[in-house]
């Protein structure tokens, strides 16, 4: 080889030597690498459960209410068999029925009544005879009963106490009257029978009641000056 080939040669080995630096530089000092993509994390079974799991939804279906027990009140026995004869008699007397009345009562002369007006009928004789010729003089007749009360008094025995109010037409004049009555109950056989009534005015008039029984009157206020 020559000089001048050698110097040649030489020469494009010098100018190459910067090109191939400033590649290897440019890779190292341009762009950054992106980062190869980390792979996802696949969550276990239990956390993806977790996370995507839906909520129970609630139940819209009512709750079964216990229903609470009735509360039955305690009766002697025989106190039903009472009350159904005392209310057979309530509805003989609204329908003007002789014979529904007088069966309540006991068919004897000891019966013994003591009537709103005052009087004494003995006997169920006299019972059913008053009541078959004042009753077809009655009209629209009304009867109305609270605070009822039945006291059994043993296995054959029972006493019906009530207040009652009572409006008719007696021969063609409206009259209404209240009052307080008491009702005595015998078991005879099957049967429960009124064996004594007393009735009298929830209002007595002041000239029957004796001064040292009238209620006392409420004083009266003091005028203010």
């Amino acid at each position: 080889m020559d000089k001048r080939t050698a110097f040649i040669i030489s020469f494009a080995l010098t100018l190459s030597a910067p090109v191939m630096g400033q590649n290897t530089n440019s890779a190292n000092t341009g762009r950054p690498r992106t980062a190869a993509a980390s792979p996802k994390v696949r969550p276990s079974e239990s956390q993806k459960a977790t996370d995507t799991q839906t909520p129970k939804p609630v139940s819209t279906t009512p709750r079964s209410v216990q229903n609470r027990p009735k509360v039955v009140v305690n009766e002697a026995p025989g106190s039903a068999s009472v009350l159904a004869a005392f209310n057979a008699l309530l509805d003989g007397l609204r329908h003007k029925d002789v014979k529904a009345v007088a069966q309540v009562y006991l068919n004897s002369p000891r019966l013994l009544l003591f009537n709103n007006n005052g009087t004494v009928t003995k006997g169920w004789e006299q019972m059913r005879k008053n009541r078959e010729s004042s009753y077809p003089d009655l009209k629209d007749v009304k009867l109305d009963v609270h605070d009822l009360s039945v006291v059994m008094l043993g296995r054959d025995g029972a006493v019906v106490t009530c207040l009652w109010m009572q409006s008719q037409t007696y021969k063609g004049t409206p009259e209404t009257a209240s009052g307080r009555m008491t009702l005595v109950f015998k078991r005879v056989g099957k049967d429960w029978k009124a064996v004594h009534l007393h009735t009298s005015p929830d209002k007595q008039d002041p000239s029957r009641v004796m001064p040292s029984e009238q209620a006392p009157s409420s004083p009266t206020p003091t005028p203010k000056p």
